[in-house]
């Protein structure tokens, strides 16, 4: 059977919708086509680790992706969330910490795009059926990471939420590890 290309006329509609939009970037084509690829990589040095699981910082000669964009939102956006205390961590939007118990977020750097999404709601549905409404604070950096500023932790990966344990425990989620 042979193998059914689109129609040539929809391939340039395509790009002349991307080539028409002013000032556009190379992650905002990359999402308007609908996919969201490395943009980068980095590679780690190694480096101090004050995390107490070693697994979750860079190890040295070990490449990571970095990327720019993140996947289109929609009704349906698949997204890998992380458990996040933001008491010690000052947030990207406004400079200051919150409390574990605020419905608060950081979204990777395509999502997070350069602060537009900052003190916006955004709901979160899980697979347990429970949804909740949180405030974005922060980004969760998917380009800078593996040296000492970043905690010498990879780069984001570009579909993560990392959310405050009061957004968990609304969406009644369980964790294996923090």
């Amino acid at each position: 059977m042979p193998i059914s290309t689109p129609p040539l006329n929809l391939f340039f509609a395509t790009i002349l919708i991307i080539l028409s939009l002013p000032k556009l970037n190379q992650a905002t084509a990359r999402i308007i086509i609908g996919r969201c690829h490395a943009s980068g990589f980095i590679e780690s040095k190694g480096g101090y680790c004050p995390v107490s699981n070693s697994a979750d910082c860079c190890q040295a000669g070990q490449t990571y992706s970095q990327y720019r964009c993140s996947p289109p939102v929609t009704g349906s956006t698949a997204a890998i969330m992380y458990k996040t205390s933001f008491v010690n961590t000052t947030a990207k939007c406004d400079n200051r910490t919150y409390p574990d118990s605020e419905l608060v977020v950081a979204l990777s750097t395509g999502w997070y795009d350069g602060g537009s999404r900052c003190m916006r709601n955004i709901t979160i549905d899980a697979n347990s059926g429970n949804s909740v409404t949180a405030q974005v604070v922060g980004e969760c950096d998917s380009w800078n990471g593996c040296d000492a500023a970043n905690g010498n932790a990879p780069p984001c990966v570009e579909n993560v939420v990392k959310a405050s344990p009061a957004v968990w425990e609304q969406l009644w989620c369980t964790t294996i590890a923090e």
